[in-house]
């Protein structure tokens, strides 16, 4: 099985609290905060964890939050390799309201990266061995262009990486005209403006997502349909995955659940099939739970065994 990194170039210390209502001027009462690791490629390595398999999660660090998420990681055995910078890492907050179910998240700008910094961590992508899967997601961060983005993925392409892009945008957008890709993840808006057309109908989003397929810009394309699962494209046919009513408690962390699982199945070199499986049944997973927490193996195979039946 090939060995799989992520890379988080704007990773953050998450905190989770509740609250009974939200109202302005007035002070909040909230509960004591859960602190817990975040940033895609970081969430992405930590879903890997949980469902037994092994990541390494290389990001940048820094000042007491970057302290406090690297000693989170060690914490939940996720293995990790970072550069330090001189800015802290962010710290985000999620604020589940009890009375109405509501969530609200205030996500900050990432940590700025200098040059420095960011060489810093190309050279650690090219330490990887050729031939390991390589996953870049979340946002790029003040102070690294898309220009470098790129440059980063066709170098760690270059080295024999097998990279795995989760990302939207311009920064989506970039990584598929580099080619190659292994594995991208957008979700049914983000595809539309890939393909810069309007996807109405169900089978629209086959064809444009086996559009991507046949330009070699992809070599598989997951796109996220939400309460209707995934639908999965790769050179040898496509696959649509409902997942089974689920009583949703929150949706974060579950794009990155579904990313983590698909990721562990390609490094197992799983059919498409079962690897939209068992992402959607991650996905749903993660929606179980309350705040910022991930899939859990237990509830993972259990949805994956109730999505074999058919």
């Amino acid at each position: 099985m090939a060995n799989i990194y992520t890379l988080t170039l704007a990773p953050s210390l998450d905190s989770a609290t509740l609250t009974p209502q939200i109202y302005p001027e007035g002070k909040l009462r909230c509960t004591a905060p859960v602190f817990e690791p975040g940033g895609g490629g970081i969430n992405v390595a930590r879903a890997i964890t949980f469902l037994g398999g092994k990541a390494t999660a290389l990001f940048p660090a820094g000042g007491a939050t970057g302290e406090h998420l690297v000693s989170l990681l060690r914490e939940e055995r996720v293995p990790v390799e970072t550069v330090q910078t001189q800015d802290w890492t962010r710290q985000n907050l999620h604020v589940h309201v009890e009375t109405t179910g509501e969530q609200y998240r205030f996500v900050m700008p990432g940590a700025a990266l200098t040059d420095n910094e960011f060489h810093h961590l190309e050279e650690q992508v090219l330490k990887i061995e050729t031939g390991a899967i390589l996953v870049i997601s979340g946002s790029l961060p003040p102070g690294v262009t898309l220009n470098n983005f790129v440059n980063l993925l066709k170098a760690a392409q270059s080295h024999g990486l097998r990279c795995v892009v989760d990302s939207s945008g311009e920064a989506l957008a970039a990584a598929l005209e580099v080619g190659d890709i292994e594995l991208v993840k957008p979700n049914q808006k983000e595809l539309s403006a890939l393909v810069h057309r309007d996807l109405t109908q169900p089978d629209d989003v086959r064809k444009a997502a086996e559009e991507i397929v046949r330009s070699g810009k992809a070599r598989r394309v997951v796109v996220s349909l939400g309460p209707q699962g995934a639908l999965g494209v790769d050179a040898t046919g496509s696959v649509q995955v409902v997942p089974p009513p689920v009583k949703s408690q929150s949706t974060v962390g579950a794009g990155d659940s579904m990313v983590g699982a698909m990721t562990l199945k390609l490094a197992e070199k799983a059919s498409l099939k079962e690897m939209v499986r068992y992402g959607v049944a991650a996905g749903s997973a993660a929606t179980l739970n309350q705040g910022t927490r991930l899939c859990s193996l237990e509830n993972t195979r259990n949805i994956y065994d109730y999505l074999c039946r058919d």
